[in-house]
């Protein structure tokens, strides 16, 4: 569930772009808050570990269970409340899974697809009327496992979820391009968070996914931050359904 705020300078009025991001406390969300805090915007930074999260400037922190709807819903409502628009949404949300498809049980299918694509869907549907009002944009966080179908590493529900992310994308830009809201997603292959490096996986299987990489290393943190900023930018006014 959401819990009280933690502010910034959040409170004061602002004019840059409003930007609301959940999974801000994750090792791409503290990249992605502090860029564009630094660029003007006025971020709410949302995740479920509300000690965790980047608290500074133009920076508004709420605890948010991206799970549960109602908590959702009313995250949304302070944001705009507090800021009375929301400008552009940023749903990193999300976590890894294991394999092999044998060692998974019903719940942890269930958990999984919960957090990584249910998530996805009950912010669209949260934030729908605020993006229709400003004609802003949603940017999604799929995984290059939407399109090679992961490995037991990530296992089969982390997959399955990026590969739903990706067409539900796809589905709501068509959808709410005539209400001039723009949806892309971003797609990275592997990044080094601590959803990959921090001890989730022994050396040998970050050495195997190291390998798997055309270049030979793992990508930063800034590197995805840089593609959703661009997103971001009235520059892409004319990109949507891209991932």
């Amino acid at each position: 569930m959401s819990q009280p705020e933690r502010s910034g300078d959040g409170s004061a009025p602002g004019r840059g772009p409003v930007v609301f991001v959940t999974g801000a406390a994750g090792g791409l969300g503290r990249v992605l808050v502090s860029r564009l805090h630094s660029r003007g915007h006025r971020v709410i930074a949302t995740d479920i570990a509300l000690a965790d999260l980047p608290c500074a400037g133009p920076v508004t922190a709420m605890q948010l269970d991206v799970t549960d709807s109602a908590a959702v819903e009313a995250c949304v409502s302070r944001t705009i409340e507090q800021f009375g628009r929301i400008d552009h949404v940023v749903h990193l949300a999300g976590r890894a899974g294991r394999g092999p498809v044998g060692e998974v049980s019903a719940s942890e299918w269930d958990a999984l697809l919960a957090v990584n694509l249910g998530s996805a869907f009950q912010v669209a549907r949260a934030v729908h009327a605020a993006l229709a009002a400003s004609r802003g944009s949603l940017v999604f966080t799929a995984s290059s496992n939407a399109f090679n179908g992961g490995s037991e590493l990530s296992g089969p529900a982390y997959a399955a979820a990026k590969a739903g992310i990706v067409n539900l994308g796809r589905y709501l830009a068509a959808e709410w391009a005539p209400q001039r809201i723009r949806v892309n997603t971003v797609a990275p292959g592997p990044i080094e968070t601590p959803m990959v490096t921090g001890g989730r996986l022994s050396q040998t299987e970050l050495a195997k996914v190291q390998a798997s990489v055309p270049l030979g290393r793992m990508g930063e943190p800034r590197h995805v931050a840089h593609a959703i900023e661009y997103l971001l930018h009235p520059d892409a006014e004319f990109v949507t359904g891209t991932v």
